[in-house]
């Protein structure tokens, strides 16, 4: 007899900056199971704060009102090789997208060689400057990335918005703040795979500007897709800390 599959109906939305915050999970439960972060936060307060091993980094998770521009900050003291750096999404921003940045952050085979582009993987999707506009604009002109100011006291900025709504979300790095981690996240912003969410749960806003599309996941794919995730940075983790054992020596023979 062939088992039944317990399926659930779940929403897939595309473009994917439109498909709403998510599970905050998505980020909080890996930096603190698999990277280490404490919480030192008071459980009366609805505010959620991780600090990383090291002591060097913060996120804050403070919600309040959904047009706040800093739901979620991430900030990075200063170090004898980079100075210090901040990060803010707001709150509708799509959880997947900060975890970009969040799982490029806690990387532990640590930053590239040679910092990338931010803009490189937006231009090979397509994305291109709008007229009276100075940095990159997605095919459907809804979300666009930009730096603003001169070196040293730049900005990094990312606002996604149509017509008739106000600002849907927006995210703002200050232009100390790594190269690699902004690119993480333009990367996301390029990836055209749609975020699955709860049919009940489809944003509101910009609906006439989303594909949407309904189909039946199993069951246990929508409850351990956080445990998966876990998992596969947790074996990131592993691979990285694994040193293979040096190479045996020549042998040496008895002296003649």
């Amino acid at each position: 007899m062939i088992g039944v599959i317990n399926t659930v109906e779940q929403a897939f939305i595309a473009p994917r900056y439109l498909a709403g915050i998510g599970d905050p999970g998505w980020i909080t439960q890996p930096l603190h199971r698999v990277a280490g972060w404490s919480y030192g936060h008071d459980p009366l307060i609805p505010r959620v704060m991780l600090t990383s091993p090291d002591q060097l980094t913060q996120l804050r998770l403070a919600p309040g009102d959904p047009d706040d521009p800093d739901w979620w900050t991430i900030r990075q003291a200063r170090t004898a090789d980079h100075p210090a750096w901040a990060v803010t999404f707001q709150s509708r921003t799509p959880v997947e997208i900060i975890a970009a940045f969040t799982d490029a952050l806690t990387d532990p085979s640590g930053p590239p060689a040679a910092e990338p582009d931010p803009f490189a993987a937006l231009q090979d999707a397509g994305w291109e400057t709008p007229r009276h506009f100075g940095g990159l604009a997605a095919p459907d002109g809804i979300t666009r990335v930009e730096r603003l100011g001169t070196p040293g006291s730049d900005l990094w900025h990312i606002e996604t918005a149509v017509i008739r709504d106000p600002t849907i979300w927006r995210a703002v790095f200050t232009g100390t703040t790594p190269l690699h981690l902004i690119a993480a996240v333009t990367q996301s912003l390029a990836d055209p795979a749609p975020m699955m969410r709860d049919p009940r749960r489809i944003p509101g806003w910009a609906r006439d500007r989303m594909t949407v599309h309904t189909r039946p996941v199993p069951t246990a794919d929508v409850a351990f897709a956080l445990e998966r995730r876990i998992s596969s940075l947790a074996e990131r983790h592993r691979h990285a800390t694994d040193v293979p054992p040096a190479p045996p020596g020549p042998a040496r023979g008895r002296a003649r």
